[in-house]
């Protein structure tokens, strides 16, 4: 009998073992499982949910499926991390298996080797290529004056007239930018380059479907043209004993900047080089026009601000470094208009392996969207959120805490940041110490998947 109980208590233990076993594995798969969402409809997804409603999407996914949720979007499938503690996670830890994981159609546009799709090493030596032609001393030396060269120019005569800020803002980030890169050529090729660029740009954010009349189509055909361009200029100068000051200069003085890149690399550097700063800088820039016409108190501040450096030059005088750095106020403005525009609404980075996080599992090859838009609204981190309020940012703590992405964060933040920060800093400059303006009509402004005023933005400029 005492034989019969050891054995039955020992079968009934064997049983609750395989039973706690078989719970914890059921468990162990739960918590491994893939995070929570919806895919939508084959091949396609939520891309298009996603594209037309944008914010009220996520709000949406996030209301019912938490701040960490699987979607299929741009042609992937993609987590979405609403998180600002996971956010930063991702962003700060690449060599952790987490690279930049654009859509197809960005990759297949910009080339496969353009500085934000690479990693590891090739990553290293092209952003080390990139930041040896936009140093500080760099922009001080050789950018800057070239920089008020153009927008002094760019926005002669004005007044008088009714102009499109959006479209002007747009030929400025394009023209400016080329002009550094191509210098003195840059005026011949810029009637065939900019067209091809513009569409070249709208392809970016598609998905990849090569049919007639797709918007991946025309910018798959566009970076084709846009190649053969700077193919051809690359030749000419290699055939030219002419010694040029530009970045195509510098990207092909292989010996000076030990990279040495090949002539792929160089083309598909130049065509990041130009989208990464024409969207940033020719929307914040309309953006930061629209913020002053609406809040004349931050305009007359401005204005005090420019006025003053005006003061003490002669009227045909450029402004210097000295003059930029002096430009606190300016620099505010800048930032409060990316925030509260929210030009970039976050990133992409795609998995090397499988990867948990938050206790699921993310296969290899997904995207995750890094997904940066709320925090800019975070109240906690900007009290009354929704207020053109660039006094904030006189706090120069602001800029550095560990939320602010809207350069990008970790190694991957923007290398151009400061470049584009003394571009939109000249364009700001000139333009109110020059102009007064109102806006024309009632133009309608778009904030996703990219700001813009889908009519145009109208003012009618006069002299002050």
């Amino acid at each position: 009998m005492a034989v019969l109980t050891v054995v039955i208590a020992a079968v009934l233990g064997l049983c609750f073992c395989a039973v706690a076993l078989l719970r914890w594995n059921e468990l162990r798969y739960r918590r491994r499982a893939l995070p929570p969402g919806t895919m939508g409809w084959p091949v396609f997804g939520e891309t298009t949910e996603f594209l037309k409603l944008g914010p009220s999407f996520m709000k949406n996914q996030s209301a019912r499926y938490g701040s960490f949720f699987k979607s299929h979007i741009l042609g992937c499938p993609t987590v979405v991390s609403m998180d600002p503690e996971l956010n930063r996670f991702i962003l700060m830890n690449e060599a952790k298996g987490f690279v930049p994981g654009y859509p197809q159609s960005m990759l297949d546009i910009l080339g496969k080797c353009n500085i934000s799709a690479v990693h590891g090493a090739t990553h290293k030596y092209m952003r080390g290529a990139l930041l040896s032609l936009i140093s500080p001393a760099m922009i001080r030396d050789q950018i800057l004056p070239k920089i008020d060269e153009f927008m002094r120019s760019h926005l002669s005569n004005w007044d008088d007239q009714v102009i499109n800020i959006q479209q002007k803002t747009k030929e400025m980030a394009f023209l400016s930018a080329l002009k550094q890169i191509a210098g003195a050529e840059s005026t011949s090729i810029s009637h065939e380059f900019m067209p091809a660029f513009f569409k070249l740009v709208l392809g970016t954010l598609s998905l990849p479907i090569d049919l007639p009349g797709t918007n991946y189509r025309h910018g798959f055909q566009a970076r084709k043209n846009i190649v053969q361009i700077l193919s051809k200029l690359v030749e000419e100068r290699r055939s030219s004993n002419e010694e040029q000051q530009d970045m195509l200069a510098g990207l092909m003085r292989a010996e000076e900047n030990r990279h040495k890149l090949n002539d792929k690399e160089i083309i598909d550097l130049i065509i990041t080089l130009l989208y990464s700063g024409y969207e940033t800088v020719s929307t914040t820039s309309m953006m930061a026009v629209k913020y002053l016409h609406d809040h004349p108190q931050v305009l007359n501040e401005l204005r005090k601000e420019h006025f003053e450096i005006r003061s003490r030059k002669s009227p045909d005088d450029p402004i210097n470094w000295d003059d930029y750095k002096s430009m606190k106020f300016t620099r505010a403005v800048i930032f409060e208009t990316s925030r509260l525009a929210t030009i970039v609404n976050g990133v992409l980075r795609k998995t090397t392996r499988d990867i948990e996080i938050n206790g699921f599992i993310i296969p290899k090859d997904w995207r995750i969207y890094v997904y940066t838009r709320e925090m800019n609204y975070d109240p906690y981190l900007y009290p009354d959120p929704f207020s053109f309020n660039p006094w904030r940012w006189m706090d120069k703590s602001l800029e550095t805490h560990n939320y602010f992405l809207i350069f990008g964060g970790g190694t991957r933040q923007c290398p151009g940041k400061e470049l584009g920060v003394a571009e939109i800093s000249t364009f700001l400059h000139y333009f109110v110490t020059r102009y007064r303006w109102k806006e024309v009509g009632k133009d309608k402004l778009v904030k996703f998947p990219r700001v813009e005023a889908p009519k145009g933005l109208h003012i009618r400029v006069s002299s002050c």
